[in-house]
């Protein structure tokens, strides 16, 4: 049985705003959490990010709700020993309902302590390694690492859970797939691709959880929403490499101008047709996603909770 989420956006909301949401969340019926993990927002217009880490304490003991970064990055800006210590307080704190989930950045966040910015390969065996050493910090033994990217001198959690946090690795290419399934606890995406996820679970991950998300804008007037879309999320519709490597909101903001709406919109179902909204994340369900976490785009939270409590999640269950 799929079970559905909320997707909370920190580049678009601040702290207490995300946390009241997590709790609507919960009031709604959803029955997890996503958190982004950014240093800077996509665009200066979304006007926020927060330290992830911080806000996932408050919700932890805010709510009773599952808990997952989707996703961080420890590769660069910050340790991966340190995301480690970070991702087991977590887990401790919400009692065992916290995930990890990882992938391989952007420049967007990344570069502010390392100009230097790796190709998707190098980012793939780093994240990789980084897994592999997290995972080991999670038993609470004392750690001595030397590999490719990372050293490590005697590193030891002494804060951890009895059962270690599961590591859900992003992947959005068949080579990451793969990886993912060899190495990580579960799949993390935001694209319906049934090919991506029947991959991941050839390659190892038949009985590992896979988990999408979509964002969606809930309004009374549907075009009104889908401009919404269009001046905060633009970034929908820029393909290719970009987003991986620009290094600057001001960046993006540049980029975005040359994306029509159409674009930005990008299959997000906007507007105030419940049949609209569940034929969108039904395209996540068929594509064989465990979890799926919705984003509402926009101001309108409650009046989206509203909705999606009385005429969405009723109908997809």
């Amino acid at each position: 049985m799929t079970r559905f989420g909320y997707f909370l956006a920190a580049e678009e909301h601040g702290p207490k705003e995300l946390l009241h949401q997590a709790r609507l969340a919960e009031r709604a019926g959803f029955e997890g959490l996503w958190i982004s993990d950014h240093f800077h927002p996509w665009l200066d217009e979304q006007g926020h990010s927060p330290f992830v880490w911080a806000v996932i304490g408050a919700i932890a003991t805010h709510t009773s709700l599952p808990i997952t970064t989707a996703v961080t990055c420890p590769l660069i800006r910050i340790h991966p020993v340190i995301v480690a210590q970070a991702a087991a307080t977590c887990a401790v704190i919400s009692d065992g309902r916290f995930r990890l989930g990882v992938g391989t950045g952007e420049n967007l966040n990344e570069h502010i302590l390392e100009s230097r910015w790796p190709p998707a390969e190098v980012r793939l065996e780093m994240l990789e390694e980084a897994i592999i050493l997290m995972k080991r910090l999670f038993t609470g033994q004392l750690v001595t690492h030397h590999g490719k990217h990372y050293n490590v001198d005697t590193a030891r959690l002494y804060t951890h859970p009895q059962e270690a946090p599961p590591i859900y690795m992003s992947a959005f290419g068949e080579k990451a797939a793969v990886v993912a399934a060899q190495v990580a606890d579960g799949f993390v995406s935001t694209a319906p691709n049934a090919e991506l996820i029947e991959q991941f679970r050839k390659a190892g991950g038949r009985d590992k959880i896979t988990q999408g998300g979509i964002k969606v804008c809930y309004g009374q007037d549907a075009a009104q929403a889908r401009k919404t879309v269009h001046r905060l999320w633009p970034t929908q519709g820029i393909k290719g490499e970009a987003s991986q490597i620009l290094p600057l909101p001001r960046h993006f903001s540049q980029l975005a101008e040359m994306v029509t709406e159409e674009s930005a919109v990008n299959g997000s179902p906007c507007g105030p047709d419940p049949e609209v909204h569940v034929a969108a994340i039904r395209d996540y369900v068929d594509a064989g996603y465990d979890e799926i976490y919705i984003n509402q785009i926009g101001p309108d939270q409650e009046e989206f909770f509203t909705f999606y409590a009385n005429e969405v999640l009723p109908r997809l269950r």
